[in-house]
């Protein structure tokens, strides 16, 4: 069979699995993802295994620290697997939710109901735990879901899938409910962008290079996000112990995802004080600083920060630095150089914070907060299916809502339109 062949197979045995995912009760759906979920904890060794011959590839191909860091999976990386599923099943089914009825003067009772999107294919890099993110989420919305995952996860992914399709068969789901792309060609991809007649939606999750070419080539609608340039912005009314812990965890505590910071504003009035101090722990932390004039005269040993620093996404231990003059100037810089993803204010000034939430236009905005809680396990979503900085149909981390549309209900008792 030929990779075209081989992924018109899987779609159409999807949008198949598709229409009896959607007849599944709440009751049924949730079983399977317990399934699911005590699949992986039972399989941890097995998947481990999987794991670790797809980090020796990485390791030898040179990726960087904070990519394995992204590609590993640890006993407490497939235990939040299980338990993002099981945040899955405590959530409301929203499949059948009806948000209101309204009554016409001709007596048409009139509402919107939620329903399943319907195939959803997910193009990821990486990070293997998506794999399973993905597949809870898409079940509980009633889609099908078909995941390609990176060349560099191919065996983890191919492992957590089996444990999560023998699960689901055991319990009752479409058989083809949950497919795993079994090739790493590019080709695939490609073939897969083309069906628009069997997959509703297109989700990438990686970075810029992928997001851009998933874009360029799908003739099925697409949620994306380019890139996370995430800003905290410590005003001049910010508290210096919590401004330091904030702008430490947003830039180290996972340096390598999409919400962690890549650019700090400072406000001129507390720079003198703010920054010495958040140096030293960047620096005892092996973070590079890459900082403006006014940085710099500051933190002496920070390099001079150029253009492209404040656009960039690094993924790294790595991070501009700039001293703004007022809060105008701060929001002027994220507006200029910021995706849309996450901006972060410190300040103990509720005017400045309202200010800060209600004119920065992106998909999450935080007070006093790090960036890193931009994330839909955190938002209460169970997990998220991606993050999307398009404002149709969703904006910001996507759960089970976000992976349903609306239809029109009518009721009526034999009314004809004159």
């Amino acid at each position: 069979m030929s990779v075209k062949e081989e992924i018109l197979s899987i779609a159409k045995a999807a949008r198949a699995a598709s229409h009896g995912l959607a007849r599944l009760d709440a009751a049924a759906k949730n079983r399977a993802l317990e399934a699911m979920a005590a699949g992986l904890l039972k399989n941890s060794a097995h998947l481990k295994e999987a794991n670790a011959k797809d980090l020796e590839a990485a390791s030898a191909k040179g990726l960087s620290k904070a990519m394995l860091e992204r590609l590993a999976l640890s006993d407490k990386v497939v235990s939040s697997m299980a338990a993002g599923l099981r945040e899955v099943i405590a959530l409301p089914d929203p499949v059948g939710e009806v948000g209101r009825m309204w009554r016409r003067p001709n007596g048409l009772q009139v509402g919107r109901m939620r329903i399943p999107i319907g195939v959803i294919g997910i193009i990821y890099e990486s990070r293997p735990n998506v794999t399973a993110d993905a597949a809870g989420l898409c079940l509980k919305s009633g889609n099908a879901v078909v995941l390609r995952g990176g060349s560099e996860a191919i065996n983890s992914n191919a492992a957590i899938a089996r444990v999560l399709t023998d699960a689901c068969k055991g319990a009752g789901a479409p058989d083809a409910a949950i497919q795993v792309i079994p090739t790493t060609e590019r080709e695939a991809v490609l073939e897969m962008l083309k069906l628009e007649e069997y997959i509703d939606l297109i989700i990438p999750r990686g970075g810029e290079g992928l997001i851009r070419f998933v874009v360029e080539n799908s003739k099925i609608p697409v949620i994306k996000h380019y890139k996370g340039v995430c800003h905290v912005y410590v005003d001049e009314f910010a508290d210096m112990e919590m401004s330091w812990r904030i702008a430490f965890n947003a830039k180290v505590q996972r340096p390598g995802v999409c919400n962690s910071m890549e650019t700090l504003l400072v406000h001129r009035n507390i720079a003198g004080k703010f920054l010495p101090a958040v140096a030293k722990r960047y620096r005892d932390a092996g973070v590079e600083l890459r900082g403006c004039p006014r940085t710099r005269s500051i933190i002496k040993d920070a390099k001079e920060a150029v253009e492209d620093d404040w656009g960039a996404e690094y993924l790294d231990l790595i991070l501009a630095v700039k001293v703004v003059d007022d809060m105008d100037e701060a929001i002027s810089h994220i507006e200029r150089y910021g995706s849309l993803h996450t901006e972060a204010i410190v300040t103990k000034d509720y005017a400045n914070s309202q200010r800060f939430l209600k004119e920065v236009n992106s998909s999450t905005v935080l007070i006093n907060a790090s960036t890193r809680f931009s994330d839909g396990h955190q938002l209460g979503l169970g997990a998220e299916i991606g993050i999307s900085t398009t404002k149709i149909h969703a904006f910001g981390p996507m759960g089970l809502e976000e992976l349903t549309t609306q239809k029109f209900i009518i009721y009526g008792d034999g009314q004809i339109r004159e």
